[in-house]
This record gives structure tokens, sequence and C-alpha cells, in this order.
């Protein structure tokens, strides 16, 4: 709609989980980083936490982009199953024999069976849970479960749960202690402070093939920053109306009344907690986020 308007190859803000426009950020990078080393080895139940719209999602996407081809992850994006589904989505997850998804027996003979000979022949497994603080109790007691699958020496299954703060309080619970011991990575995303926000827009618009300058002021950059608190989805949500706003208005770059309008429309104030957050974090060095062209990072 707006492209050719603003010298675009594509709409630099949708909202897919798309990783040629994943910006490293510190926090993003070491999240990356723990995702990638649960990935490639077995280091039982790993945590990655981080509010709705952070890029927990994105940063998966990414990780499995980046898997070597012989290693074999299952991905589940909607837990809210039943037992009786969870074993359905293992068996077929995992590629084991018909009958093993009729009954959670068969399959854990099965996976137990397939695990032990991707260890013999140097192979690794995992199961990525996202929006995991959704997953029923009963579910988290059959996740515990799978972490129990190990030799003397070596967990067989990598399990990485992916949620928002929720799912930290939840296995804080005296009921999920067991759980909660087994996780042996852990990392947490913030939103993004003001530079890295700037840097945000500017590597999605890159990667679309313009130049950010030429899409928006200072200014609406700022508002863009105190609008969203730091939260990539919101800051998406936020540039992609404004450039709809924009080519209306005929008004290149966007300037700072147009991001407030499009807030209000949207009903957008600045997030409390997304801004006490911020004020807790320390601000970006030069190492925070890649450098992105025209960006003092």
């Amino acid at each position: 709609m707006y492209e050719k308007f603003f010298g675009l190859r594509a709409r630099p803000f949708e909202l897919s989980p798309d990783p040629r426009f994943l910006l490293l950020t510190r926090g993003h990078r070491e999240a990356l980083s723990t995702l990638q080393y649960a990935l490639a080895g077995r280091k039982g139940v790993a945590l990655l936490v981080g509010d709705a719209g952070t890029g927990k999602t994105t940063l998966i996407h990414a990780a499995l982009a980046s898997q070597p081809t012989d290693r074999l992850t299952v991905f589940l994006s909607n837990p809210v199953l039943t037992r009786s589904e969870f074993v359905e989505f293992l068996a077929d997850g995992f590629g084991l024999p018909a009958d093993a998804g009729t009954s959670k027996t068969k399959c854990l003979v099965a996976m137990t069976r397939m695990l032990l000979e991707r260890q013999a022949n140097g192979g690794v497994a995992a199961l990525i849970i996202d929006e995991a603080q959704c997953l029923p109790d009963p579910l988290l007691e059959e996740v515990r479960l799978l972490a129990n699958i190990e030799t003397a020496t070596q967990k067989l299954l990598s399990i990485i749960l992916v949620g928002q703060p929720e799912l930290a309080d939840r296995l804080n619970q005296p009921s999920l202690r067991q759980i909660k011991q087994r996780v042996g990575l852990r990392c947490a995303l913030m939103p993004l402070d003001r530079a890295e926000t700037a840097a945000y827009v500017a590597n999605r618009v890159q990667v679309a093939g313009g130049d950010y300058a030429d899409l928006f002021t200072a200014a609406a950059l700022d508002a863009i920053y105190e609008r969203s608190g730091g939260t990539p989805r919101i800051i998406s949500v936020i540039c992609d109306n404004a450039l709809v706003a924009g080519f209306a208005l005929d008004q290149r770059p966007v300037g700072a009344d147009v991001i407030d309008e499009v807030c209000r429309d949207l009903d957008l104030t600045v997030d409390a907690r997304a801004a006490s957050k911020r004020a807790l974090t320390p601000p970006s060095d030069d190492a925070s986020v890649e450098p992105i062209r025209g960006i003092p990072v």
C-alpha cells in the first residue's frame, strides 16, 4: 500500500516472526545464544521468559534456522492440550511408530529407544514449547517426566520452555518445584531502550530496502519509544499504522504528530510497567546492538 511512496521493497513492520528482521541487541544476542546452546547440548530444561511482544518467537525461529540439519527439534507453539493430545503430538513430531501416539507408555518406550539411538550416533534431540505459561499443570508434570529421560551420564532430550513472566511465577509454586530444579539454563528478555528502539526501526526499514531517515523524524522515533514502552511488537504496530497515515497525508518523513494521532487511535499510552523496567536497565553502549547504518548506538 505505502511501499512505493516510501521507497520500500516490502512492508518492514509485519508481525510475522521473520528472522530476517531480527535485531540482535545485547539481550537478544544473549537469549539467542542460550537457545542455540540448549539446542546443541543436553542441558535438561532451559527457560526463556519475556513480556508479550519482546521477540521470543522470532528468536526461536532464528535459533531453528541456524541449526545443522542433522538435529531433531520439535516445536510446539500452542501448548493448550490434553495429556492424550500431547502424547499424539510428541509421537508425530519425533517421527515415532504409528501406534506410539495411542498411549503414553508406548510413546515413552518408543521415544526413549529413539533418543538412545540418536545419542549412540552423536545426534541431539530437543523439544521447544512456546507460550509455555499456558501449559496446564498436568502437562508441566509431563514435561518434567520427559526431562527424566537420561542415561547415567547424559540427558537425552533438551527441553526449552519459552513464555511470559507468569511462567517464572508459576515455577515458583511449591507444587512445581521439581521442574524448576531441572532448569539448567535461564534467560530473560527486557524491553528495548531508546537507542535500541531507533536501531530496531532502522534495521527493519533497511531490510525492506529503505532508509529510516526518509520515513521517520527524530522526534517521531522518540514518540514511538515513549508510546511503545520499548516492546518490539508494539513498535511495529505503531510504525506500520504511522506509515499508512503518512501515505494518506502525503507526509514524508512521518513526524511526531502523526505518531501521537496513531497512538490515540490505537489507544496506546505509556506502559508504566515497561517504563519502570527501562529505568532499571542500564543504557546501551556501543556493543549493545549490531551496527545499523546511520544510527548512533
